[in-house]
């Protein structure tokens, strides 16, 4: 059974500078998905090794970090049904090459390395990740659409 959910959902710095971030926006949009949080963050190193702590021990992780923090990123959270697990199929493949035409990664990008977003994994993942970027919290509001989306 579907159940509504949020999902973090973040443009790296290739994706912000390569102009993506509408593409990206539009396609959650058209998919039925609410938009309760946004904002553009340049993230310090502390604040993403917080973020990519279950990577640390990982030999590209140095690498990741000052790749993350070299630029503005995109931090989003979205509502929905089953925003998880959808937002990650959106997303395609961590690996590019491994990612299907029609998604994110399997149009724009190439590499692992600059893969264009980062989704939660699991909705206790993504609770966390809110927590660590909206600390000041996220907008619920009523979408008039919603009826038209959702069976409610």
């Amino acid at each position: 059974m579907s159940v509504q959910e949020r999902t973090y959902i973040m443009v790296k710095p290739d994706g912000v500078q390569r102009s993506l971030v509408g593409e990206i926006i539009s396609r959650f949009e058209k998919r039925g998905f609410k938009l309760i949080a946004l904002k553009l963050v340049h993230a310090t190193p502390e604040h993403l090794e917080k973020h990519y702590a279950d990577l640390k021990g990982k030999a590209f992780f140095p690498g990741l970090i000052k790749y993350m923090a070299s630029g503005p990123v995109v931090a989003m959270v979205w509502q929905g049904l089953d925003a998880v697990k959808t937002g990650r199929v959106m997303l395609g493949a961590t690996n590019p090459l491994a990612s299907n035409p029609g998604t994110i990664r399997g149009d724009y990008a190439l590499a692992v390395g600059r893969n264009i977003c980062h989704g939660s994994d699991a909705v206790e993942s993504a609770e966390k990740e809110i927590a660590l970027w909206f600390p000041e919290g996220v907008v619920q509001y009523t979408n008039s659409q919603e009826s038209w989306v959702f069976e409610l």
